[in-house]
């Protein structure tokens, strides 16, 4: 059998255990998320309803799952990429902040409209504990600026370190399948023969 037969032959005897070797990789069960078009291209100061995303290649909107207003669905598909979950963990820390601010800025103007109402007959409207509330509603109304400035932007980061993540394990699977030595070797007969050598790790 010619060099080139035998060359042959071994590569096609290899191809398969590459192959299954692969597909028992470390991201072999994690799929690739993609949110919805909208979702993609919100930016800073962008609304603050819940995300979709799906875990398929179809782009039908029965197919896109809500993952919740903590991103709480999503979490599952994260797990085991730390840098995805610090990022999603950031999300739900705004969303929180988000949340009170709501609740103080209706409590300060539920406030302010007792007391109007809170006269003998006499509607007041600039009251001391009236001033107050406006005070703290002009507050809430700043911090919110603050408060969503970034935080859809740390959802879609942890969607792209999720698929970053998924990318680099893929590629670091297949640095391990190649050989760490290639050279000739001598067959029994005395025929060179490809000999090509991996390091188990």
């Amino acid at each position: 059998m010619s060099l080139l037969r035998r060359s042959a032959f071994l590569l096609c005897f290899s191809l398969p255990s590459v192959a299954a070797y692969a597909q028992q990789g470390p991201a072999s069960g994690a799929p690739v998320i993609h949110l919805s078009p909208e979702d993609q291209d919100r930016g800073l100061n962008g609304v603050q309803h819940n995300f979709f995303f799906t875990t398929g290649e179809s782009t039908r909107e029965e197919d896109y799952k809500n993952a919740g207003f903590f991103g709480q669905r999503l979490r599952p598909y994260l797990a085991g990429n730390q840098e995805a979950l610090e990022n999603l963990n950031r999300y739900r820390l705004q969303k929180w902040l988000y949340l009170g601010e709501r609740i103080t800025f209706l409590g300060a103007l539920s406030l302010y409209g007792q007391q109007v109402l809170a006269g003998d007959g006499d509607q007041r409207y600039f009251q001391d504990t009236q001033k107050a509330a406006i005070g703290v509603a002009a507050a809430s109304l700043l911090s919110n600026i603050l408060i969503t400035r970034h935080t859809n932007q740390h959802f879609q980061r942890a969607v792209e370190a999720h698929n970053a993540g998924l990318s680099s394990a893929h590629g670091g699977m297949w640095q391990r399948l190649a050989p760490s030595t290639v050279g000739i070797a001598a067959s029994p007969s005395g025929q060179p023969l490809l000999a090509l050598r991996w390091n188990v790790r």
